[in-house]
Parts: structure tokens; C-alpha cells; sequence
């Protein structure tokens, strides 16, 4: 990948049928050093969308990349909560696939809404419920109060 990018002719941004560049795959399938090296270039766009709205942070949370996930959200212009063409962020992505540790690290975050619904109103813990993912079930409940009342 080094040597590629040190090529004049290689276009770090070339985008597939998808919309898809390089980056988006690096962050797809989990290759955490990639995903470092093209961050390390000027001209790559971390957060760009392809065709159906959805970013390297989007498919990273899908597929449940925790390192990536992180190396890509220690960016400043990143849209943690960004929504792709199914009104889905990846929050949503990571929820629907039962990712805990993705949802864990999104939630850490102040800029990520947790109770985001999609295009069909359907949240986070909807879609972990309805896959029957418990532990980010439990992640996503709201706290409950623990005040008690004497008698």
C-alpha cells in the first residue's frame, strides 16, 4: 500500500461503481494500518459517503471493526451521527449487528444521539431487540432511577 501510494498515477480517491474509494474498503474490512496510512494523506476524506450515504465509520460500526472504529472517530471532521440514504447512523449499523464494543465506544461519545430512529422510525434498540442482541439491548436502555421512596 505504500508503494501504491507513492506513485504518481495512483489516485487514492478513485471511486468505485459504489462510490466507494479505497478508504471505505480499508475501514470495511477492518485493516486498521491502511486505514492509518490513507489518514495520513491530506486529500483523503474520512468522513465521504457513498452512493447509499454511507461512510468509512458507517461500514466500519457494521461490520464491527472496533480498532477502526476508533482510529477513524479520533478524526476532528468526522460526523459521528451522520445518516446514510435508509436514514440509518452507526450507531444504528452497529446496534442492528449485535457489535457491543462499537456500540460501546459510539456511545462514549457526547455527539451521538442514541435514541436516533430510521427512515422507517426505527431506533437503535429496536433493531437489537428485533435481532435479539441483549447485550446492546442493555447498552442502549436508558438508565432507570434508583430513588426510593420510605414508608
Amino acid at each position: 500500500m505504500k508503494l501504491l501510494l507513492e506513485h504518481d498515477g495512483v489516485n487514492p480517491n478513485k471511486l468505485d461503481r459504489n462510490g466507494r474509494t479505497p478508504f471505505h474498503l480499508a475501514a470495511c474490512n477492518g485493516h486498521g494500518g491502511v486505514v492509518e496510512m490513507l489518514l495520513g494523506r491530506d486529500d483523503v476524506n474520512p468522513d465521504r459517503s457513498d452512493k447509499y450515504g454511507q461512510t468509512p465509520l458507517s461500514w466500519a460500526a457494521c461490520r464491527g471493526h472496533e480498532e477502526v472504529v476508533k482510529i477513524i472517530l479520533g478524526r476532528d471532521n468526522i460526523s459521528p451521527d451522520k445518516l446514510d440514504v435508509f436514514g440509518r447512523t452507526p450507531l444504528l449499523w452497529a446496534a442492528y449487528n449485535g457489535h457491543e464494543g462499537v456500540v460501546k465506544i459510539l456511545l462514549g461519545r457526547g455527539d451521538v444521539n442514541s435514541d436516533k430512529p430510521d427512515k422507517d422510525d426505527r431506533t437503535p434498540i429496536w433493531w437489537a431487540t428485533k435481532n435479539g442482541h441483549a447485550g446492546v439491548m442493555v447498552l442502549l436502555q436508558p438508565p432507570t432511577s434508583t430513588t426510593h421512596s420510605a414508608t
